[in-house]
């Protein structure tokens, strides 16, 4: 990837406890959280979850709502969560999410095979909701074999 290419920075989720979600995403899904004892201590306005080095999940409390003006009516989004998340994953990681999202007895879809997204057909995916009905789809897709070199003989 270039550094002109664009990505996605973060996603904005209305949560009824941030402090709760970051745990969920922590303990069940095994995103990194930053900023939750700045939020518990009320020097910061939300906590976050980190997917990778780039994107994050700011974990929005509903009680900020009226204070987003950055566009007319922007607190009306407010308990109108997006459709779902997307998080894409090598395939131990996958099945390893998958078993840890059980063991906490969150309740999952079935296996899903070939849906479209960022990188073509995904191999598997399945969905599940966060604490507060978010829902989110984890999926894989097949690594392309790496090319191999030529041997001399």
């Amino acid at each position: 990837m270039t550094s002109n290419s664009m990505r996605l920075d973060h996603v904005v989720l209305w949560v009824a406890d941030p402090v709760a979600a970051a745990r969920f995403f922590e303990e069940s899904v095994g995103l990194e959280p930053l900023r939750v004892a700045e939020y518990a201590e009320g020097t910061v306005t939300f906590p976050s979850v980190r997917v990778n080095e780039e994107t994050i999940l700011d974990l929005a409390p509903h009680s900020v709502a009226d204070r987003m003006r950055m566009l007319p009516d922007s607190a009306d989004s407010a308990g109108h969560p997006v459709n779902h998340v997307c998080l894409s994953l090598p395939a131990d990681t996958f099945d390893a999410l998958r078993a840890r999202l059980r063991e906490g007895g969150v309740p999952l879809s079935d296996i899903g095979h070939h849906s479209f997204g960022a990188r073509g057909e995904a191999t598997r995916s399945f969905y599940f909701r966060d604490l507060d009905g978010n829902v989110f789809e984890a999926r894989h897709y097949d690594e392309q074999p790496a090319a191999t070199a030529p041997r001399d003989e």
